[in-house]
């Protein structure tokens, strides 16, 4: 597994340089002139931990939570008073974590962001099926929210059991969602489950569109080591197939398809908080990718709020680009979107795609993974598992070991992948 991916990340750097992060990092972000910049902010509050779940989370306390969101809020304007005007940025995202537990504050939360950014493609957040109720729908829309993601995972009762989670009552969330509209209502389901078929997917599917979403997103089942989870992974070939059946069942249905694993009934419904060129993160464990530099904020709570309320950035970790490194993040997360168009990535490196990557362009082609359309690389169904199977060993070789040092470290000196 860590083979692969160091080969393949020299192959494509062109160096046998790794991807070293340190604890030393910039209290001053140079973001003020980046285009397409897209905001995410972390609120890791949960009823219940589940097992499977490898995303910053702790259990939610009111004292707590109230103590984080005013750090929080700190942070957004430690971070936006750096710029001497608003900033444009495309959209603001807000997961966790279950954020509806701090609905309350959210207010706050959105007129902190107000006073540095003007968000321009709406505001999405993160819901669990229970809080999908009429009150709550009505709250966030009237603070502003445009976009949900509700985390389905399975309505299938044998799945919800195999992942710990308690069966959804969909006529109430139909109800719900009939009564206060959203601009795209998604809903993420797993696949790769043990023993699921086509067919579970199938009825999950048609579940989400006639209760409600517009977007359903599907997302590949990963053992992260640093989970609790026992739940045994799919075979290869198995999954495979399962993918492009899934693709195949979703675009015969006449759904768009966004990205590796989402699909839509309309095709200005989208809820991706990946995909963009570059990224501010707030919060525990937030990420912000900008066009020199990745860092990524600590995963202690508590450290958290100490860093921050002592007016200094609660960075943990600071990767400094080589300009082939940040190509190649570029193009990874380009292509989750299963469309990389040259012209794109000409105005954002002033370089020719085809200069740079001519041959594994060409590769790619003649391997059958992409097809040149409308003058962008597209996927195929090959490709798209392809992509799929590498991003599972990338997830395994980076995210899992960071992740799951900084969940020991609140503030390690180096790492190196």
């Amino acid at each position: 597994m860590g083979i692969l991916t160091d080969l393949t990340r020299m192959w494509l750097t062109r160096s046998v340089r790794p991807f070293r992060f340190t604890g030393e990092y910039d209290q001053v972000l140079p973001f003020s002139d980046c285009e397409g910049l897209g905001l995410y902010v972390h609120i890791p509050f949960c009823r219940s931990i589940c097992d499977f779940c490898p995303y910053c989370k702790v259990l939610y306390s009111k004292a707590l939570c109230d103590r984080y969101i005013n750090a929080l809020i700190q942070e957004i304007h430690l971070v936006g008073s750096q710029s001497p005007n608003k900033a444009q940025v495309t959209s603001l995202y807000i997961g966790g974590g279950s954020p509806a537990l701090a609905a309350e504050r959210l207010p706050e939360i959105l007129s902190a962001i107000s006073q540095h950014f003007t968000v321009t493609q709406g505001i999405g957040i993160e819901l669990h099926p229970d809080d999908v109720t009429v009150s709550l729908l009505r709250q966030l829309r009237a603070a502003g929210v445009s976009k949900i993601s509700i985390g389905i995972q399975s309505f299938r009762e044998k799945f919800q059991s195999l992942l710990g989670r308690r069966p959804v009552d969909a006529a109430a969330m139909a109800r719900a969602l009939a009564a206060v509209p959203f601009e795209t209502v998604s809903m993420d389901f797993i696949f790769a489950l043990p023993g699921q078929t086509l067919e579970d997917l199938r009825t999950d599917i048609d579940a989400a569109f006639s209760l409600g979403a517009n977007h359903v997103a599907i997302y590949p089942f990963i053992d992260f080591t640093f989970t609790r989870s026992r739940v045994p992974s799919m075979a290869k070939a198995e999954k495979r197939r399962l993918l492009d059946d899934i693709t195949r069942y979703c675009q015969a249905k006449g759904y768009f398809r966004s990205s590796i694993w989402t699909f839509s009934s309309r095709e200005d419904a989208r809820y991706s908080s990946m995909t963009r060129d570059n990224f501010l993160g707030f919060g525990c464990s937030a990420t912000t990718l900008l066009r020199e530099q990745f860092k990524i904020n600590t995963f202690d709570l508590e450290e958290y709020c100490r860093r921050v309320e002592s007016g200094r950035l609660p960075t943990c970790l600071t990767l400094r680009f080589t300009l082939r490194q940040r190509m190649v993040y570029y193009l990874f997360w380009t292509a989750y979107s299963t469309r990389v168009d040259p012209a794109d990535f000409q105005r954002f490196f002033g370089r020719s795609l085809k200069r740079m990557y001519g041959l594994e362009l060409w590769l790619a082609r003649r391997l059958g993974f992409v097809t040149v359309r409308e003058g962008g690389y597209e996927m195929t169904l090959k490709g798209a598992f392809f992509y799929h199977y590498y991003e599972n060993f990338y997830t395994l070789a980076y995210i899992d070991k960071m992740w799951g040092t900084l969940r020991k470290e609140a503030f390690p000196k180096e790492l190196i992948l």
